[in-house]
């Protein structure tokens, strides 16, 4: 990057004198965004993403990127669509680039237009931007009365199982799932030491691995082993856990082990993502076969949001309950069959009703 004076001897500026100086200026706000994201602690996982991302966008186009354009936004999303990539994927790259071009215009706006003459503008707004529920299928839960019949007839089938232990494991864990809102890698990362019985009026999990907002790392919480959780972490505990192994008293150990033994550790090792998918799909289409291959660990979170608010859970404390950071994503997992509409029309045809009559 070659440096210029200013006429009248002012303080030296930047001045893009070839496309070697304006590749070198790409690169440097691109960079830069990497260091503010990383200062703001974000992960290294999503600082790698989003400039992998931006990247990518700059490569597609005909331009620097401080003159892209909504179109040029348009027809690079357009491109991964006609890739096969996800509406989620493609959001997230839209979201991606937004923080990126927001960036550039809170701290670039007037370097960029000096050096250049191009005032920077947006390219991801409201039509090019997938968000909201156009991310895909809402997630509407089962019924109570068909979660309650997957979980009886699930229960009632582990004495017979081929194999107990595992079989006990994957019905305490979409428990977890269905009675505390968990998500399944939060459960997954639970230890021993993780249970505190001691605290509050039912005893306490520390998620310790709870997920961190924009890529903050892990985010930490308390959930309250309320809705049943603290019978059934007992039943866990006390009739299952130690037939896995002598760790069962190792602070340290799995509460959720895998029947694979580390002796390196002295200790089991920790259930893996994919066998707990895997027995929630099989046994949905054992017992709520309507739901085969529709029930899933974050819809039973969906379903422990919404009755536990169905039962009179107020919405800020099932937002501290779920760990998320906004209302409003609460807010989204809340589907209560209510007849609220439905009573309120009737009502308001009866008040009708009764003044025509002359009854009101």
């Amino acid at each position: 990057m070659k440096l210029v004076a200013l006429q009248g001897g002012g303080v030296a500026d930047e001045v893009l004198r070839s496309a070697q100086d304006a590749e070198d200026f790409e690169q440097e706000l691109v960079d830069e965004y990497a260091l503010a994201m990383a200062a703001a602690g974000l992960t290294d996982g999503h600082v790698r993403s989003t400039r992998a991302t931006v990247i990518e966008f700059a490569r597609s186009l005909t331009c620097p990127l401080w003159e892209a354009s909504a179109d040029d936004a348009d027809r690079f999303l357009a491109e991964q669509r006609r890739r096969g990539l996800s509406v989620t994927t493609r959001a997230g790259k839209a979201g991606s680039l937004a923080q990126f071009y927001e960036f550039l215009i809170t701290r670039y706006q007037g370097k960029i237009r000096r050096m250049t003459g191009v005032t920077v503008e947006q390219p991801i707004d409201e039509f090019n931007r997938q968000k909201g529920k156009s991310l895909g299928k809402i997630r509407v839960p089962p019924s109570d009365a068909e979660i309650e019949e997957l979980f009886t007839r699930w229960r009632g089938s582990i004495p017979g199982a081929r194999k107990y232990l595992p079989a006990a494991r994957d019905y305490f864990a979409a428990s977890l799932w269905r009675r505390l809102g968990l998500r399944i890698n939060e459960s997954v990362m639970l230890d021993i030491r993780d249970w505190r019985p001691d605290l509050g009026g039912f005893g306490k999990l520390h998620v310790r691995f709870g997920k961190g907002s924009g890529g903050r790392g892990f985010k930490p919480r308390l959930v309250p082993a309320i809705n049943g959780a603290d019978q059934l972490i007992d039943w866990w505990l006390a009739e299952v856990r130690h037939q896995f192994g002598e760790d069962w008293q190792n602070p340290d150990a799995p509460l959720m082990p895998s029947e694979r033994f580390d002796d390196e550790l002295g200790r089991c090792g920790r259930i893996g993502h994919n066998s707990l998918r895997r027995a929630l799909t099989i046994q949905t289409e054992r017992f709520l076969p309507a739901w085969a291959g529709r029930l899933t660990p974050h819809v039973l979170r969906h379903y422990c949001a919404s009755s536990l608010y169905g039962t009179g859970m107020d919405l800020k404390a099932l937002q501290e309950l779920l760990g998320h950071q906004w209302l409003a994503t609460t807010s989204g997992y809340i589907h209560v069959r209510s007849e609220h509409v439905e009573l309120a029309w009737r009502n308001a045809n009866q008040r009708v009703e009764a003044r025509l009559t002359g009854e009101g």
